[in-house]
């Protein structure tokens, strides 16, 4: 973890760190899509998921790259 100061105040702030995978509604909040929007994007396999048991995530480098790709 990154650790920056900030001088004003001399307290170490964190460094915003996005996370790896996401969760659908983090998926809803950067597409400014809806559930079922998702949840149907993903049923197309035109979304890329990650599958741990019944845990759906999205790669946000994949989520990028997607779309990139609709661009």
């Amino acid at each position: 973890m990154v650790a920056i100061v900030n001088v004003r105040s001399k307290q170490p702030e964190k460094a915003a760190v996005k996370p790896l995978l996401l969760t659908i509604p983090q998926v809803m909040e950067c597409l400014g899509l809806g559930r079922n929007k998702v949840y149907e994007l993903i049923q197309k396999k035109q979304l890329p998921v990650k599958r741990f048991g019944r845990a759906v995530r999205v790669s946000y480098s994949d989520l990028q790259q997607w779309v990139e790709q609709y661009r």
